[in-house]
């Protein structure tokens, strides 16, 4: 039996201005020059179909069921509290509604009410998130291609300042390091925060800038620490396309080597095993069960018990 999916509470929009919130200011004065990678680039890699996809019409995520939009821009969530815990680190997170960075985005606020309508409408007609992302493909477009590269251009922004208020350090980095990070927190937002040894690691052993660009200096064994924090988490394992990027791009000589740095990460990051219902017995008898399987995809069936006492006999 297929479990009811959660509809979120409603997003309290204002209607009557398009003026941008101020919390939203810091993320309009972003300037591209202050990251050593490519924003664009950054943005390539997000519209990635094999990742989030680029979808011009709302779908559930198919963890929480909340509304998404384009590469994974999230449509209802509230403004959120994120203090800033690192009493080293300057830079706060900034956590603004999805109402808050659709304006940023240069998008009407009436528009949003709309597509969260139209989204709880269908999600009631199919009843179920699995059937809705069926027809994901063929929803009528509610933003376009201009439109959802501003949104994921708006949060790939927010995500590059909240990775500097997660890693004191992140203006050090090389650009490859800062990428990935920024990546990090573009897809576990506050969740982020859950892991703990990995930002330890990241605040508690920087490595400086002239010994990155020094190639006697050997800074592979720290950097190694901090990748094998992420290689055991369950995220990497679930997601394992998106993590052998994201993991090798926090190794010092991933510029010089993006290929080989891949795959020295995919060869140790296995995916995550989807056991069947049942666990193992049931898994042994699944394979079983192929393997008496006739020429055409038919099982052969067994001999009953009194078949066989009939031929013996």
């Amino acid at each position: 039996m297929s479990s009811q999916p959660v509809i979120p509470a409603p997003v309290a929009l204002d209607v009557e201005t398009a003026v941008p919130p101020a919390s939203v200011q810091p993320l309009l004065g972003f300037q591209d020059s202050e990251v050593k990678f490519s924003l664009s680039e950054l943005m390539g890699l997000l519209r990635d179909r094999r990742h989030e996809g680029w979808v011009f019409a709302a779908y559930p995520d198919p963890k929480t069921g909340r509304p998404l939009i384009g590469a994974g821009f999230s449509l209802d969530l509230p403004e959120r509290e994120h203090p800033q815990t690192d009493p080293l680190n300057p830079h706060s997170f900034l956590e603004p509604s999805s109402a808050a960075l659709w304006q940023a985005a240069g998008l009407e606020p009436a528009r949003l009410q709309t597509v969260l309508e139209q989204f709880d409408n269908n999600l009631a007609s199919w009843k179920t998130m699995k059937r809705y992302r069926r027809r994901i493909w063929s929803l009528a477009p509610q933003i376009t291609d201009d439109e959802a590269n501003s949104l994921l251009r708006i949060a790939a922004i927010q995500a590059i300042e909240n990775a500097r208020a997660y890693c004191r350090n992140f203006d050090q980095l090389t650009g490859s390091q800062q990428m990935a990070v920024s990546q990090l927190v573009y897809q576990m937002g506050v969740n982020l925060s859950e892991f703990g040894r990995f930002l330890n690691l990241m605040n508690n052993e920087p490595v400086a800038v002239s010994a990155l660009a020094d190639p006697a200096v050997d800074n592979s064994d720290p950097w190694k620490s901090v990748q094998q924090s992420l290689i055991q988490s369950q995220w990497a394992r679930l997601y394992r396309v998106r993590a052998v990027s994201v993991i090798a791009m926090l190794d010092p000589r991933y510029p010089d080597d993006p290929a080989g740095s891949e795959q020295r990460i995919a060869a140790v990051l296995h995916p995550a095993v989807h056991r069947r219902r049942g666990g193992a017995t049931t898994a042994m008898r699944a394979a079983a069960y192929h393997r008496r399987s006739g020429p055409r995809g038919h099982a052969v069936p067994r001999r009953t018990a009194r078949a066989r006492a009939t031929r013996k006999a």
